[in-house]
């Protein structure tokens, strides 16, 4: 029952998400904004929506229940979206695109805005760390770690929209390549309808992500496995599944920006949001697992700064970052 719970609520968030990724091409195009925005903030902070409701919902039914489960399900949902997202993602997207142009291929994204997501996560992300090491006790320095997170996400999102306006003259505008969907059901393209679709896009990762966390629950149980490792490696996979097809369906479309932009949007967003849940929510402590989950995604992550700043970035360097996931993948299961 419960790979049976898993297969469906995969293929609900997978439907959802090809919904939500049409939508929002018109959208960006309806309003005249940058690729960069269209993915670092819209495609971002939607499709990371299921990393954001499965945590919360796991919490809540956890102390509900008053067990630990709902605790190890959450961390491992918060940890692991940033880890599959800096290492497993990027690693598929480059597959993908070495099978139309080659590993010796080049990406071309507009780099200043991926740089500007990346220097933000590792600060934000970084600090999470850190936060990990305060007591549980500590509850107002807890706070002030949790209230720095959130307003750090803010002001990243204040200075992203800024930079929209330049980008969209030099030539970076959203187009969106096929009709909106809801348009074959004889319904008319305009902002109602667009917004619409979003909604029931939406909707569907939402109900996809809920139904898999009490997957993850009779899994665990099934083949007595630890929650918190079994969400570090399986919740990831479906809670960045919108992210995962969004940006492999970008780059196949050699839409590099939008595709890049959203993994390193949603990376910004988890680095920051989900972290301030889990400091308040959560005991936040440092576990084996979660140490080795966040310094894998620092790393990968100044790995991929470091291939954006040095000015050619092709998709076997990808390959370090499919290792570092080959590496946590390994350790947990070994």
């Amino acid at each position: 029952m419960s790979i049976g719970l898993l297969l469906i609520t995969l293929f609900i968030i997978l439907f959802g998400a090809e919904a939500f990724t049409n939508a929002l091409e018109h959208l960006g195009a309806r309003l005249k904004i940058s690729e960069g925005v269209t993915g670092s903030i819209f495609a971002a902070v939607g499709t990371a929506l299921p990393e954001t409701i499965v945590p919360v919902v796991a919490v809540l039914a956890g102390r509900s229940e008053g067990a630990h489960i709902g605790e190890e399900v959450g961390v491992g949902a918060i940890i692991g979206a940033p880890m599959m997202l800096s290492t497993l993602t990027l690693f598929l997207m480059a597959v993908f695109a070495a099978h139309k142009r080659g590993w010796g291929g080049e990406f071309r994204p507009e780099r200043t805005g991926l740089q500007r997501d990346l220097s933000w996560f590792l600060a934000a992300f970084g600090l999470s760390a850190i936060a990990i090491f305060v007591p549980h006790q500590a509850g107002l320095v807890r706070g002030l770690f949790a209230f720095s997170l959130v307003l750090m996400y803010f002001v990243y999102l204040m200075l992203t929209i800024r930079a929209s306006a330049k980008l969209v003259v030099d030539g970076h505008g959203t187009e969106a390549d096929h009709p909106l969907y809801v348009t074959r059901i004889g319904l008319p393209e305009n902002l109602a309808t667009i917004i619409f679709q979003l909604a029931i896009g939406l909707m569907l990762i939402v109900l996809g992500a809920k139904g898999f966390v009490l997957g993850v629950e009779e899994l665990s149980a099934w083949i007595n496995v630890p929650v918190l490792v079994l969400s570090l490696l399986i919740v990831p996979v479906a809670t960045e599944l919108p992210e995962k097809i969004n940006s492999i369906l970008w780059i196949r479309r050699r839409r590099d920006t939008l595709a890049f932009g959203n993994i390193t949007g949603a990376m910004v967003f988890q680095g920051s949001l989900l972290p301030a849940l889990g400091i308040m929510l959560t005991p936040w402590e440092p576990r084996p697992e979660v140490l080795l989950g966040m310094g894998l995604t620092l790393f990968a992550s100044s790995y991929l700064f470091i291939m954006l700043w040095r000015g050619h970035l092709r998709p076997w360097h990808l390959a370090v970052n499919g290792l570092c996931y080959l590496t946590f993948f390994l350790t947990l299961t070994w």
